[in-house]
């Protein structure tokens, strides 16, 4: 109903602001009526109080809503045992739970936080998933740690951090730097392992053709359009996988994620979906 049919309704069922809008009329209509002036000045200054009580009384409170996400998801955070414990952002399925999980890495200027701040992990919870987001050695909450030096230490870091977690069926979401970890353990064919997200990764150039002709795992190749130099580089190593599928979200960048969260939630839960 619009304001004009609104503004024709009965006086007892008017917004406070129609009323002060029709408040000339009726005192239009009090005068006409034979009543005192003392009586017209005391309504008026009725009307008067009323129009000041409703400017002080506070607005609808604001609604605050995450993208894409639930805002009433419970976010758990923790430490994983042992001498060099990884933070980490968790989120438990609203419903019944989907049998892969979620495993969410970061590039270089990001920690497990984009994740909640992008709304994914309360994304990924609504639709059913258990979800993770990690903070690789040396970012966010994650202290630096020697096991992060080498390829076969990232990779065994990665794989005690599944098993500490007991995450099952793992999806690894692996943008920008997060390769270095995520590309040695998936070259290693861990059973955990049951998707690849791969979005412009660092490292691809480290394997050969013959590695990744090797590995199984469903990939769901990610870039942007507009990321001319890693994605390029990644994607010819990459295009190697026997089992991938490619996804260019357009306009986006590097970080295509953020500059196009709506497409890459849409991609991301599709490919999650479908797997077996």
């Amino acid at each position: 109903m619009g304001f004009g049919d609104r503004a024709q309704g009965a006086p007892s069922g008017l917004s406070p602001s129609l009323f002060f809008l029709s408040s000339p009329l009726l005192l239009q209509t009090v005068v006409q009526t034979s009543m005192s002036r003392s009586q017209v000045a005391l309504l008026g200054l009725g009307l008067l109080l009323m129009l000041l009580l409703y400017v002080g009384l506070p607005g609808p409170p604001e609604q605050t809503s995450w993208l894409w996400g639930d805002p009433n998801v419970t976010i758990l955070a923790g430490l994983t045992p042992g001498n060099s414990p990884i933070f980490y952002r968790e989120v438990l399925p609203l419903h019944r739970a989907r049998r892969v999980q979620v495993v969410l890495l970061h590039g270089r200027a990001f920690n497990s936080h984009t994740w909640e701040q992008l709304g994914t992990l309360q994304l990924l919870a609504q639709r059913g998933y258990r979800a993770v987001a990690l903070d690789l050695p040396g970012f966010g909450n994650s202290a630096p740690s020697k096991e992060a030096s080498t390829e076969a230490g990232r990779a065994e870091l990665l794989e005690r951090v599944l098993r500490d977690l007991e995450v099952q069926n793992a999806v690894l979401v692996s943008p920008s730097l997060s390769g270095r970890y995520a590309l040695p353990f998936l070259m290693q064919g861990h059973h955990q392992l049951h998707g690849f997200v791969p979005i412009a990764p660092a490292s691809t150039q480290n394997y050969t053709q013959e590695q990744f002709w090797a590995v199984k795992t469903p990939t769901l190749i990610l870039y942007g359009e507009l990321d001319r130099v890693l994605a390029r580089e990644s994607l010819r190593q990459l295009r190697h996988l026997p089992n991938h599928s490619v996804v260019k979200l357009q306009d986006a960048g590097h970080a295509c994620y953020l500059h196009k969260p709506k497409d890459f939630h849409l991609v991301l839960l599709a490919f999650l979906d479908h797997l077996p």
